[in-house]
């Protein structure tokens, strides 16, 4: 039952060529950094990444897309990631986009061994009717684009099919862990990590804090050990390493009034 291993180096060491991975996180938020490092320092090439998005330049998923490790990507959003743009615009990595939501669902769909559902997003748009460019080619046409989906009328509404996703492995960060993988998820990390760690095969977890098993109380669980196969304990500077995308800030409310 202990699903603790030494490092992160030896959680992804069986992760090779053209496997595929589900990866938690959210911009910079919830991100299993340490992981993703390990699997660039591993050098597994040919991946296909299920994501909300790509990471940012230099950072999470973004190193593994700098170096040319990712063929396929699957997410709803391309965000600040300029290498990531260039990448898909030149015909170099193939990209599904679709709804957010709709990739949510597909992710919890593939961990509930649900294979397809319907659902209104999407319908009347490319996402329904096929075309929305997967791949370009060097020329800058369009060298594979999506297939059309089935659309159905329920109580004289249209929804569209999507199908479930699950992945060879997945990658994830929670706050607390223990020794059987019961993860405990912080605020807004707690984005598409559960997610992503039912849909993948294999689950690999990097934990901020390990505690025993019994320690955390059984309500406060947000996923279950039993979708989890592989716990990472995080050094204190790891856990602390937390960068901010966007530092937006104002003036204090009392900020130049006198004292008196």
């Amino acid at each position: 039952m202990d699903k603790v291993v030494a490092s992160a180096a030896e959680a992804v060491a069986d992760i090779g060529d053209g496997a595929s991975l589900a990866v938690g996180g959210f911009g910079l938020c919830g991100v299993p950094t340490v992981l993703i490092d390990a699997l660039f320092e591993r050098g597994s090439r040919g991946l296909t990444v299920v994501s909300n998005n790509c990471g940012l330049d230099g950072r999470g998923l973004g190193r593994l897309l700098a170096a040319g490790r990712i063929a396929r990507a699957m997410g709803s959003y391309v965000g600040e990631n300029k290498e990531f743009a260039r990448q898909y615009l030149a015909g170099e990595i193939e990209v599904e986009l679709m709804p957010q939501g709709t990739l949510a669902e597909r992710l919890r769909a593939g961990g509930a061994g649900i294979p397809a559902f319907y659902t209104p997003a999407g319908v009347g748009t490319l996402v329904a009717e096929g075309g929305l460019p997967w791949r370009y080619a060097p020329d800058g046409s369009v060298a594979v684009a999506s297939p059309p989906k089935e659309v159905r009328e329920f109580g004289g509404r249209s929804y569209v099919l999507e199908e479930a996703i699950t992945t060879d492995f997945a990658l994830v960060r929670a706050a607390k862990g223990d020794r059987h993988g019961n993860l405990v998820f912080d605020k807004a990390a707690r984005n598409f990590n559960p997610l992503c760690a039912m849909a993948g095969r294999i689950t690999l977890a990097e934990v901020e804090e390990l505690v025993e098993p019994g320690e955390i109380d059984p309500d406060a669980v947000h996923l279950p050990g039993v979708f989890v196969q592989r716990v990472v304990a995080l050094t204190p500077e790891q856990a602390a390493d937390k960068p901010i995308e966007k530092r937006t800030t104002r003036p204090a409310p009392d900020a130049g009034k006198g004292v008196g």
